[in-house]
């Protein structure tokens, strides 16, 4: 299903979470924009070991990334909320390191790959902005392998839980509800290297503590500070991130 929503009109501009662009810059977004597609929930964005010629940004919907080994076995790398941008983990050309799926209903605008040229030569400071894009999901994932490498079982689900809340937090995800949270056990054990009884058992200890609630799919943080705590979680300065 093709929808259409201008560059100059995006839902995202609105929630003051990205920086500003110049008109020159909307106008070539939006003049690289090949067309905006829905990608069912549980449908493949991009196929693992296979080249793609498209780039992404998420504008609505979640997704994750991740790699898979030859038995099954899976670890996602990092989840992805509106605004994000997909592709640039793979040179031009080459088959992809990693799968893309999508967790939810999601939206896509698609760009060509060999646009990123004339991106570079024409807006450089497009180019920082995909430059940071990048540096910001490696510190992600870099986060994420502290997490499995060094936390506990406990303190890794506190630490994705509050992540994943104070990033959709700063797009507007979350209402006096919560927030629509689509992860299930499996994909938090995928992410934190855990068993799915473990995820299970471990959540099941965080919900008794008064930590979280997650009710009909909706996650509060009851007690996000003493989340904190256990997650050994910093709360950095936000800034506002490059929109593409």
């Amino acid at each position: 299903m093709i929808v259409q929503t201008p560059c100059r009109l995006c839902p995202l501009r609105d929630s003051g979470a990205f920086s500003p662009n110049t008109d020159a810059e909307i106008e070539f977004i939006q003049a690289m924009l090949t067309r905006q597609v829905k990608v069912k929930a549980g449908s493949p964005i991009l196929h693992e070991g296979h080249d793609s010629k498209e780039l992404y940004t998420l504008l609505s919907g979640w997704v994750f990334r991740y790699g898979s080994l030859y038995d099954g076995r899976r670890q996602i790398f990092n989840f992805l909320l509106p605004g994000d941008f997909i592709g640039l983990q793979h040179q031009l050309g080459q088959a992809a390191p990693h799968g893309v799926d999508a967790l939810t209903d999601v939206t896509l605008c698609v760009f060509p790959r060999e646009r990123m040229w004339d991106l570079y030569r024409n807006h450089p400071a497009l180019g920082y902005d995909i430059t940071w894009l990048c540096a910001h999901e490696e510190w992600m994932v870099d986060e994420n392998l502290l997490s499995v490498g060094r936390r506990s079982a406990a303190e890794r689900i506190a630490m994705l839980l509050i992540h994943l809340y104070k990033r959709a937090e700063r797009i507007g995800l979350v209402g006096p509800e919560g927030l629509p949270f689509p992860l299930t056990q499996q994909h938090l054990a995928d992410a934190l290297g855990l068993s799915l009884v473990h995820t299970n058992k471990t959540l099941k200890r965080l919900q008794a503590a008064g930590l979280y609630s997650l009710i009909e799919g909706r996650l509060k943080l009851l007690n996000p500070a003493a989340l904190a705590r256990l997650a050994d979680y910093y709360a950095r300065p936000l800034r506002a991130r490059p929109l593409i």
